[in-house]
């Protein structure tokens, strides 16, 4: 008779410690993903903006025989990007 018994309270046991599991590690989610698209896209489109308008701004002030605002939009992506996979190695997504 004690085996009826102490199933039930297994099961519990056993319960609880899955819901502690999944509080301590919420596993993937679909608004982290988003968030995380979100800014490793904002991490790549300000310095690339940013180069453009600087480059813009030295291509009228600072003539050269080649083009600033191509120049700096192509820094600022290469910057961008290692932004970007600097922040996801700090978030753990090269798990």
């Amino acid at each position: 008779m004690t085996g009826k018994h102490d199933k039930p309270a297994e099961d519990i046991a056993r319960q609880a410690e899955r819901m502690k599991s999944r509080r301590e590690n919420p596993g993937p989610s679909p608004l982290r993903g988003i968030g995380t698209f979100g800014m490793i896209g904002w991490s790549i489109v300000v310095p690339t903006v940013g180069g453009a308008f600087l480059g813009h701004w030295l291509d009228r002030v600072a003539p050269q025989s080649f083009s600033w605002t191509l120049a700096l939009i192509l820094g600022g992506v290469v910057l961008g990007a290692f932004i970007a996979a600097a922040w996801i190695n700090k978030e753990g997504g090269g798990r």
